[in-house]
C-alpha cells in the first residue's frame, strides 16, 4: 500500500469517528502519536497532559491540549466537562518501565483511574471507550495466546493491567458500555521513550555503534506505532456490540528474537563487529513473546501493515531529523525527578490567602528547575481569610499540594511541626506564608545539602523594615547568642532546609513550647548559612507587634539560657556581701564618727526599695521558668488538626483520616 493510500485510508477512518475525541495521556508515547494523527484530519480532537508543557506535544495547538492531573477526581471531572467527548482513547499507564517501581501509583493509575473513568464516561453517554492494555497482562504465558487464555501475572504492572481488563469486561458485558481493551505488544516509533530498546539501538546505530542486548533468545513482537494507532481507531469504529468489554491482541503475530533484531540493526546501519548480549534480563522477560492477532483481524478488521525493517527505517529517519538528539535522550522518564534529594516545602499560613497562589507558583518553578521530587504542604493555622479554599483549589489540580487546617491559631512553631509530622520527602524546608522567605533560595539550600550539610538556614543580611525594628532584631540575636548555652547563628530565622535525620531528631523532642531555630542548633550535625535580603510582606500588614516580638525573645531566652537565673544568684550573693559590708561600716561609723552617722531614714527607705525590687525581679524570673515547667508537665498537644486537604477534597482530621492521608500518598 502506497503512502498516499495509507494517508487517505487514515483520513477516511478518522473522519468517521464520533467527536469530540479525547486522548487521555497524550503526553505519552502512543497518546502523542494518536493525537497528532487525529489532528491531521480534524480539529475536535483533544489530548490531556499532566504538565503544562510536554515535549511530545510541542507544535500541537495549545487549544487542543488540556493540562490536568487525571488522578485527582475533581481535575478529571473538570477535564471531561471541558472536552465533552463522545469517543475516548485512554493511553494512560504507569509501571511499564523498569524504573517505575511505585506500587501504590501503579494501582492508582492503572486500576483506580480506570474504574472512575468507566463510571463517569457511562454517565456522560460516551459512545466508545478504547483502553490501552498490555500484553504484560498474560504474564508468563505471552507466547501467541488467544484472548481467552487465563492470565498468569508476573509483576505488579501485569496484575494491575489485568485488573483493568476485568473492569472493562464487567462494564461491557454486564453494563452494556461500549468499551474495549487492546493488549498492545512491543510498540515502537517516533516519540518513544529514549531509554527503550528501539530508540537506543537506532541512536547508537546512527553513530556507528552496537548496543548492548539481553539474552538473544528473548523474543518480542514489534509493532510500529502507526499500526497501533490504527488499531485504536478501528476498535472505536468497528467494535460489534457482542464484543463490548472484550480484550484484543494488538501485535504483528511475528516472533522476533533479540538475536534476530540485533542482526537486523547490524545490517541496516552497516555496523562492524558483533553485538554484545551482556545486558541483564528484566524480571518479566520471556523467551516466547508474540501476539495472536486473529481475533482483532476477524472482529475489528485490523492487521499490522508495517514490517519491522520498514518501521526501523522510518524510526531512523525521524531520529536523523531531530534538532537535538541530546535533548531527546535527556527526555527519558528514567531521568525523571530525583527522589534522592526530594524536598517537602512546609508553609505556615495565617492571613496569607493572597500570597498562597504566588508561593505555590514560585515553589513549583524552583522544584521544576531543580528536577527533584517534592511536595508542598500548606498549614492553615486557622486563618480568618479564605486560605483553606485557596489551598483546596490548588490541590484539586496538583497532587504535589496538600494542606492541613488547625482548629485554632497555634502559632508558626506548631504549624511547622504539624507539617513535618506528615512530610514524606528526604528534607523539609520551612517558610512563612507571607513571601518574606524567598522560595528561590531553596536552590542554594539544596546545593549545600548535596555538598554534605544537614541544616542550611537563611541568614538575613538585611531587612526591608524600619531601622528601629532592624536594630531590635539584631540586638536580640546578640543578647541571645551571649546568653544561650548553645551557639545559635545570628540573624537566622525558621527559614531553613533540614535533612530527614535532623527532622526525625527534632520531632523526638517532647517539649511543648517549641523554639525551632534553637532546637535546630541544639541537634548539631553539619550546618551552614545562606545570605539573603528579607523583603517586606507582599500583602497586608505583619501580624507581629512589639508584645509578640517580646514574647519571641522571652521564649528563646527561657528555652536555651539559664543566664537570668545565674544573674539572679550572682546579684543575690553580691548584694548579701554588700549588706554585710554596709552593716560593718555603719556600726563602725556610729562608734568612730557619731556625728557623721545618718540621722534620717532616707537611706533606709532607698535600701528597702532597692532590695524589694530585686526580690520582685527575682520572683518574676523564677516565675517565668516555673510557668514553662507548668506548661510542659501538662503535656497538651502541640496543635489540633481540623481538616486535611488533598486532591481537591477537605476531609475531617480524625485519627483514621490521618492514617488514610499518609497511605494515599
Amino acid at each position: 500500500m502506497t503512502a498516499l493510500t495509507v494517508e487517505s485510508n487514515f483520513r477516511t477512518k478518522v473522519l468517521q469517528l464520533q467527536g469530540p475525541i479525547l486522548v487521555l495521556g497524550a503526553s505519552g508515547f502512543v497518546g502523542a502519536n494518536l493525537l497528532r494523527l487525529l489532528l491531521r484530519f480534524r480539529a475536535d480532537a483533544y489530548g490531556t497532559s499532566s504538565t503544562a508543557s510536554a515535549w511530545r506535544l510541542e507544535g500541537v495547538p495549545a487549544e487542543n491540549v488540556i493540562p490536568g492531573d487525571l488522578l485527582i477526581e475533581q481535575s478529571l471531572t473538570a477535564l471531561l466537562d471541558a472536552a465533552r467527548p463522545r469517543t475516548v482513547f485512554n493511553c494512560v499507564a504507569f509501571g511499564a518501565y523498569s524504573f517505575q517501581t511505585d506500587v501504590g501509583l501503579i494501582y492508582r493509575t492503572n486500576v483506580d483511574l480506570t474504574a472512575r473513568l468507566i463510571e463517569d464516561l457511562r454517565a456522560r453517554g460516551v459512545q466508545r471507550y478504547v483502553h490501552a492494555g498490555s500484553s504484560s497482562e498474560y504474564g508468563d504465558d505471552a507466547s501467541g495466546p488467544p484472548e481467552e487464555t487465563p492470565l498468569h501475572p508476573n509483576s505488579h504492572y501485569s496484575v494491575s493491567k489485568g485488573a483493568a481488563a476485568g473492569l472493562i469486561y464487567y462494564a461491557g458485558k454486564k453494563l452494556g458500555f461500549g468499551c474495549v481493551n487492546l493488549r498492545l505488544y512491543s510498540i515502537y516509533g517516533p516519540y518513544e521513550d529514549s531509554s527503550r530498546l528501539v530508540p537506543t539501538v537506532v541512536l547508537k546505530g546512527l553513530q556507528g555503534e552496537h548496543s548492548q542486548f539481553v539474552d538473544p533468545e528473548i523474543s518480542r513482537d514489534f509493532l510500529y506505532v502507526d499500526d497501533a494507532c490504527e488499531a485504536f481507531i478501528d476498535a472505536a469504529l468497528n467494535l460489534p456490540e457482542a464484543n463490548y468489554g472484550d480484550s484484543f491482541n494488538i501485535g504483528s503475530g511475528i516472533k522476533t528474537t533479540i538475536g534476530e533484531f540485533a542482526e537486523l540493526c547490524k545490517e541496516m546501519f552497516n555496523l562492524p563487529g558483533e553485538p554484545a548480549f551482556t545486558m541483564p534480563n528484566r524480571s518479566w522477560d520471556v523467551a516466547r513473546w508474540y501476539a495472536n492477532p486473529a481475533k482483532a483481524e476477524a472482529e475489528l478488521g485490523w492487521q499490522a501493515r508495517t514490517t519491522l525493517r520498514h518501521g526501523m527505517e522510518r524510526m531512523a529517519a525521524w531520529c536523523r531529523g531531530l534538532e537535538s538528539p541530546e535533548r531527546y535522550v535527556r527526555s527519558s522518564k528514567k531521568f525523571g525527578r530525583d527522589e534522592t534529594w526530594s524536598v517537602s516545602a512546609i508553609i505556615a499560613c495565617y492571613k496569607d490567602g493572597q500570597a498562597i497562589p504566588i508561593m505555590y507558583q514560585r515553589l513549583t518553578d524552583v522544584f521544576d528547575q531543580l528536577n527533584v521530587g517534592y511536595e508542598i504542604i500548606f498549614i492553615n493555622d486557622n486563618s480568618p481569610d479564605d486560605s483553606e479554599e485557596v489551598i483546596r483549589a490548588l490541590s484539586a489540580r496538583d497532587r504535589h499540594v496538600v494542606g492541613v487546617s488547625h482548629s485554632r491559631n497555634f502559632g508558626s512553631q506548631s504549624a511547622f511541626r504539624s507539617g513535618m509530622e506528615i512530610a514524606t520527602k528526604n528534607a523539609c524546608v520551612l517558610l512563612d506564608g507571607d513571601l518574606q522567605d524567598p522560595p528561590e533560595l531553596i536552590a542554594e539550600f539544596v546545593a549545600q545539602w548535596r555538598a554534605g550539610y544537614d541544616v542550611i538556614y537563611g541568614r538575613r543580611v538585611k531587612r526591608e523594615a524600619p531601622w528601629y525594628m532592624s536594630v531590635a532584631y539584631k540586638s536580640f540575636y546578640v543578647i541571645f547568642q551571649r546568653f544561650s548555652y548553645i551557639a545559635i547563628p545570628r540573624d537566622a530565622g525558621d527559614f531553613s532546609l533540614m535533612s530527614r535525620r535532623v527532622v526525625r531528631c527534632l520531632l523526638s523532642f517532647p517539649e511543648r513550647d517549641l523554639f525551632i531555630r534553637g532546637v535546630r542548633a541544639f541537634v548539631g550535625f553539619r550546618q551552614t548559612g545562606v545570605d539573603y535580603v528579607r523583603p517586606e510582606r507582599m500583602f497586608g500588614v505583619t501580624t507581629n507587634n512589639f508584645a509578640k516580638n517580646l514574647g519571641w525573645a522571652k521564649k528563646g531566652l527561657l528555652s536555651f539560657s539559664n543566664t537570668p537565673l545565674t544573674m539572679l544568684s550572682t546579684a543575690g550573693l553580691g548584694l548579701f556581701g554588700l549588706s554585710l559590708l554596709m552593716s560593718v561600716v555603719y556600726i563602725a561609723s556610729r562608734f568612730l564618727f557619731p556625728a557623721a552617722a545618718p540621722k534620717g531614714f532616707t537611706s533606709l527607705v532607698l535600701v528597702i526599695i532597692f532590695f524589694g525590687s530585686i526580690n520582685i525581679l527575682g520572683v518574676s524570673i523564677v516565675g517565668e521558668y516555673i510557668a514553662k515547667i507548668f506548661e510542659e508537665v501538662k503535656r497538651r498537644p502541640h496543635f489540633v488538626r481540623r481538616h486535611f486537604i488533598r486532591d481537591g477534597e477537605v476531609r475531617v482530621a480524625s485519627e483514621a483520616g490521618y492514617v488514610s492521608f499518609l497511605q494515599n500518598d
